[in-house]
């Protein structure tokens, strides 16, 4: 009698939960926000299906300019793998590993503090070659900001803006290299919205950024990501992310595409928390809820 007692109890407990809708999702993400004190940004799309045909996604604040910090080496990368498309470099070609670089205010010199940055390997390098590849890998998985810096000097910031517009992804603003001072003292920052980056990140799930060949050689590369204490924290653990994080004082951003059954992209940017692990369960908790619309 106990055990009959007991089995409707048991059934609900095993039985899978149901997929939140949009709606209920949306309001869960706004109380997560609210309570969290910070200024967030979300958007998130589906990919389409085999017919083509994408389900609604949740867009909240996305078109709300943010401090870009080391999402905006997803559009560098893009832009070396144009390149290398159109045949001015190829990804195998050896660079000069320098730390010297030029201010966009006037020109002068100023270098990377090994200390600051979140790769020490490529310091090593210094004076030594590195190939594009190796560079552009370190950029995205470690965040390397001297990596990052070699490749906007050798591919041009301007082109790099060119090619994040005919991609449609308004609202990523490349205009210079990591830890330039005097262009930071001046407000000249790269910036970007949760849906330009959305965008931008869709065109490689979806094999339009470059070439079908292209997108998923950068798309192996954001799989390779390194920092996964955000958006790959909220789900299960055996679901893959191609990702791009990036963080500065009081800013952590996350950019990702979860290869779910159901694939989509999903972009948390935040500002105003200190403490960077509080800000990245803050995005664990809206990538959870995001998960939970899908099964």
């Amino acid at each position: 009698m106990i055990a009959l007692l007991l089995l409707p109890l048991l059934l609900a407990q095993t039985a899978p939960a149901q997929p939140l809708t949009l709606d209920a999702a949306t309001q869960q993400i706004e109380k997560i926000i609210a309570a969290s004190g910070a200024d967030v940004s979300v958007a998130y799309r589906p990919l389409p299906g085999p017919d083509g045909t994408a389900a609604d996604g949740i867009l909240i604040d996305a078109d709300k300019t943010f401090h870009a910090a080391s999402t905006m080496k997803v559009p560098v990368m893009i832009e070396l793998f144009r390149q290398a498309e159109a045949g001015r470099l190829s990804l195998d070609d050896p660079i000069p590993v320098t730390n010297t670089f030029k201010s966009i205010v006037d020109g002068s010199p100023y270098q990377l503090s090994a200390t600051e940055d979140s790769d020490g390997e490529v310091y090593k390098a210094i004076g030594r070659t590195m190939t594009l590849r190796q560079l552009v890998t370190a950029s995205i998985i470690v965040s390397s900001n001297l990596a990052t810096n070699i490749l906007i000097e050798t591919l041009g910031p301007e082109n790099v803006r060119k090619t994040v517009a005919a991609l449609g992804g308004d609202g990523m603003v490349v205009l210079r290299g990591v830890e330039d001072q005097k262009a930071f003292d001046k407000g000249l920052n790269n910036t970007t919205t949760a849906r330009a980056l959305m965008v931008l990140l869709e065109k490689i799930a979806r094999g339009e950024a470059v070439s079908r060949a292209a997108s998923r050689g950068m798309a192996d590369i954001l799989r390779m990501q390194q920092f996964n204490d955000a958006i790959p924290a909220g789900l299960p653990p055996d679901v893959p992310v191609g990702h791009k994080t990036g963080s500065i004082t009081r800013i952590n951003h996350d950019a990702a595409i979860v290869y779910a059954a159901q694939p989509y992209v999903l972009v948390v940017l935040t500002r105003g928390i200190q403490d960077g692990a509080k800000s990245s369960a803050l995005i664990a908790d809206i990538s959870r809820v995001i998960f939970s619309t899908r099964r």
